[in-house]
């Protein structure tokens, strides 16, 4: 189940990086670096309440965490954007 988990944050931090489309279905002539940022934190919203209704479902109740934990987080869903980001930016 974690091996799931870890390859849809993969596909999710990726996504930006390899479609044009902004969001799937909005027509962008170029799509820039500041759009594809604010694709990844809105990716990342959606797989963290997608992780949130997970945790509600399997445990019953959910944890209570700081900011250093989603700010932690955040980051690692970058590093996870790393490929796409080689792919788009440096061999293009």
């Amino acid at each position: 189940m974690i091996f799931l988990i870890i390859l849809l944050a993969l596909l999710l931090a990726n996504l930006p990086w390899l479609t044009n489309d902004f969001l799937f279905f909005l027509q962008k002539p170029k799509k820039n670096n500041f759009l594809i940022f604010f694709e990844l934190i809105i990716f990342y919203f959606i797989f963290g309440a997608f992780l949130l209704f997970i945790e509600k479902q399997t445990l019953g109740n959910i944890h209570a965490q700081g900011w250093e934990f989603y700010i932690i987080t955040f980051f690692l869903f970058l590093v996870f954007s790393f490929p796409g980001f080689i792919y788009k930016v440096v061999w293009k």
